[in-house]
This record gives structure tokens, C-alpha cells and sequence, in this order.
């Protein structure tokens, strides 16, 4: 059986797109059974102030523009315009392990922040960007307990923003996982009830736009709870889009909650260099680790 939905962002995230799922497949398969978690559906939780407040200063909406020669480049026009090539890829735990094992001098770290400095690292060199350009990265943050008072169990709607963080060329490639890693930990920690709710004021202007001209949008699938639905067939053998963009998806894996699929397109001029990077030497030392030798 295959089951396809179209969920439009603007009524909820994937947290709400989940929670929709299982109580779905709770109805059909429990249907004597209350539901486990209620939806919550007042959006006034997160209204804007009046009136509005920006307060902070959000780099993800702030135009960042680059001059090569005195041309401007716009990295996501350019991807736009190639022919794109779907990527995908399937990082176990022992492959984290090691990735978080790169990471010098040692940061304790999530496999989620391993995971999207990697990403984001191996998508700034394929590229061949100069190293002067400045990079960002967007990832979505889950914010319903950053929130003073706290979003409700069950809030249904849109409960996360985009965290960004942006440094050099230079500095990325260079530094290894410790930079990327540290970066995006900073821009987590900095989302704090006044900066998320700056952030709802400043998305009031309907004129204001995400900035992704030099971007790598990740969105985070992994750990929604996905792999466990059940309509009464159990549960499914694979999860994911239909499709494949430029933006970035961490997608579980069926029957291995540690590990993490990464699928992305790339231009069709770079992905051979984009799968050398994401998984130079991570299969080796594998080998090598089966063998004594690590």
C-alpha cells in the first residue's frame, strides 16, 4: 500500500503533519480508543504583538548579496537554472559516530548537529564558491518549549522557525565539523522567547522573505515518529517525498530509528563531488574497524 498526502505548510508543520498521521491511523486501527494527544488548533498562541516589536536581528531574513567581479551571484538562481540531480544518502550510527569523532578539537554534539555541518560543509565544496563569499545555513528549530508560557501538547499548527547561522567560505571548509557544529549550536541557543517572538512580529511584513540567495535550507523528517505509522498493515518500508529539491531533508530510516537518510539535489556538474565529500573515508574506517585496524 502506498499512502500519499499533500499537507499545505501554512496549517502545520511536520510536528502537526505527524500528529495528524497517527491520529488517523489511531482511528482506523483504535477506533473504540480515545486519542492519545488532543489536537490544540488556538493559533492565538503564537499571534503577533501590536503593535509589532522586532527586537532582534534575524540573518535569516536579512538580503545578503555578494559582488565577484562585480556580478552579482545568487547561489539558489544558480542551482535553479542547472539541471538538478537527486542525492540521497544513509548515514548509520556507526557512520555519526565517526563523523562526531571528526569533530576537532572534541564538542559534544547532537546527530542532528553533526549531521547538518557535514551536509552543509560537503554542499559549500562541491560548489567551488570563493572563499570569500559568505554562506548561511537554515534548519528548522521546534520552539513549543522555548515559549514562555509553553505551546500546549497537541498545537497543531506552525510551531518552528527557521535558526540560521552564516560564516565564510574560508572558514568552513576549513575548520572541519568543530566550526559548522559550534555555529549551529549558537544559532539554537539564541532562540529564546524574545527572539521568537521578534521573529512572529517581523514575519507580519508581508514583504519580508526568507533569504536563501546563498543558502542550504535542512529541514529535519528524522525523528517525527513517521517510521511508526500503522493503518493496520504495519509499519511502512520507506518514508519520504515524492520529489527531490535543493532543499535539504533528514529522513528516518525503516527499522533503524539511530540512523538518518539525507536527500538533496544538486547540480548534475557537482554531484559527483557532493557524494565523494559526504562519505570520504566514513566507509573505509568502517572497514577498517571490522578488520582491527580502528
Amino acid at each position: 500500500m502506498i499512502l500519499c498526502t499533500a499537507i499545505n505548510h501554512c496549517i502545520c508543520d511536520g510536528i502537526g503533519t505527524s500528529q495528524f498521521l497517527h491520529a488517523w491511523a489511531h482511528v482506523i486501527t483504535k477506533p473504540t480508543l480515545d486519542l492519545r494527544i488532543l489536537p490544540f488548533h488556538s493559533r492565538h498562541v503564537l499571534k503577533p504583538r501590536d503593535p509589532p516589536q522586532v527586537t532582534h536581528t534575524h540573518l535569516g531574513y536579512t538580503k545578503t548579496t555578494f559582488k565577484d567581479n562585480n556580478i552579482h551571484v545568487d547561489i539558489n538562481q544558480y542551482l535553479q537554472s542547472q539541471p538538478l540531480v537527486p542525492t540521497s544518502f544513509t548515514f548509520t550510527s556507526a557512520h555519526i559516530l565517526r563523523l562526531k569523532r571528526r569533530c576537532i578539537p572534541s564538542l559534544k554534539c547532537t546527530t542532528f548537529e553533526a549531521l547538518a555541518s557535514h551536509t552543509w560543509r560537503s554542499w559549500v565544496r562541491s560548489l567551488d564558491l570563493s572563499t570569500t563569499f559568505k554562506v548561511k545555513l537554515l534548519f528548522s528549530v521546534n520552539v513549543r518549549k522555548k515559549l514562555i508560557p509553553e505551546i500546549p501538547q497537541g498545537y497543531y499548527g506552525n510551531g518552528f522557525v527557521l535558526a540560521c547561522t552564516e560564516t565564510a567560505v574560508k572558514d568552513l571548509v576549513t575548520s572541519k565539523l568543530h566550526h559548522g557544529i559550534k555555529l549551529i549550536q549558537q544559532a539554537k541557543s539564541s532562540l529564546t522567547d524574545g527572539h521568537v517572538r521578534s521573529m512572529i512580529d517581523l514575519l507580519e511584513d508581508k514583504n519580508v522573505k526568507t533569504d536563501i540567495c546563498s543558502s542550504l535550507v535542512i529541514s529535519q523528517w528524522a525523528k517525527l515518529g513517521l517510521e511508526d505509522l500503522d493503518f493496520g498493515q504495519g509499519k511502512p518500508l520507506h518514508m519520504g517525498p515524492l520529489t527531490s529539491d535543493i532543499y535539504c531533508l533528514f529522513l528516518p530510516v525503516a527499522g533503524n530509528f539511530d540512523a538518518v537518510k539525507v536527500q538533496v539535489s544538486v547540480p548534475e556538474c557537482v554531484v559527483e563531488k557532493f557524494e565523494y565529500y559526504m562519505m570520504d573515508g566514513l566507509d573505509e574506517e568502517e572497514n577498517g574497524e571490522q578488520n582491527g585496524f580502528i
